[in-house]
């Protein structure tokens, strides 16, 4: 018998054995659990075991990246996705495979008996697939976190970009940590959606929380102003620090055709009046009135 027929036949003969030694151990090993989440571990460890044993019935050696194991990596897909996105390790994740190591090759050494050439066969083809499968998971695990995290940077993005209606036909863009250019494009992205959805004629970008100006967020700034324009609205800049203005100077950035101010409340009140429109204190209103 080749060592793929004896590695399918310990599987059909001790599977049940070997199940619940490995059960045992990852118990043994890992982090305080619920019981929800001990039952989940128990159907993945016995889903997986089903799907080892048909793919050794079927394999004629230890590649794993044939057809015949499609169902034991998508098993393990599954484990590494809902795992990385539950919070464990990949440690925590590489050690369901590696864990099986032991009871499967007990199993193995238990069912051979004295043969030791077909011992050392199988207990070779046995490592070899299992040290596969154990990198494959640690790749889908590596997959899946990045998938989070760049899902989790894409609507941190969204969220630090909010645009702010603050007066009728006035739109307020506050902007706060670095500004590059993967945001430049969201900014830019969320400012025209407003512009459009709400009319707006007036745009003001506020940099008070961007720490450094330096030419790339400056350029990244007058791309911002300029399609704003496009759209038909006039784009001023507030948050224009003592420090910020000496920088810009240096740099040599033109601004001249942007109307800057100090502060939102500056720009604020040039969009009112641009748009025809002003604040009034109510008290000076009812004087006006009285006389």
């Amino acid at each position: 018998m080749t060592p793929q027929g004896r590695l399918a036949a310990v599987l059909d003969k001790r599977g049940d054995e070997i199940l619940n030694r490995w059960l045992a151990l990852q118990g043994a090993g890992a982090r305080m659990t619920s019981g929800a989440q001990q039952q989940e571990t128990t159907r993945q460890s016995r889903d997986f075991i089903a799907a080892l044993k048909t793919a050794a019935q079927k394999t004629s050696n230890g590649d794993i990246a044939g057809n015949e194991w499609n169902g034991v990596r998508e098993v393990l897909s599954d484990l590494s996705s809902s795992r990385a996105k539950n919070g464990y390790s990949p440690s925590e994740t590489a050690s369901f495979i590696f864990s099986l190591k032991e009871p499967l090759l007990s199993g193995v050494k238990e069912d051979a008996g004295r043969d030791f050439d077909a011992t050392w066969d199988t207990v070779q083809l046995a490592n070899e697939i299992l040290d596969k499968l154990g990198l494959f998971t640690t790749e889908a695990f590596q997959k899946t976190r990045e998938d989070v995290i760049s899902r989790q940077q894409q609507e941190l993005l969204e969220l630090s970009t909010p645009v702010v209606r603050l007066w009728e036909n006035i739109l307020a863009l506050p902007l706060i940590g670095t500004l590059d250019s993967a945001r430049t494009q969201v900014v830019m992205q969320n400012l025209l959606d407003a512009i459009v959805q709400t009319r707006s004629d007036f745009a003001i970008i506020d940099i008070t929380g961007v720490p450094v100006v330096d030419t790339l967020v400056a350029q990244h700034l007058l791309k911002t102003v300029a399609a704003a324009r496009l759209m038909g609205a006039d784009c001023l800049i507030s948050g224009i620090r003592p420090q910020i203005a000496q920088t810009i100077i240096h740099l040599g950035v033109d601004l001249t055709n942007v109307t800057t101010k100090a502060t939102l409340a500056d720009a604020f009140a040039v969009a009112l009046r641009r748009s025809g429109q002003g604040v009034v204190r109510t008290e000076k209103r009812q004087a006006a009135e009285a006389k």
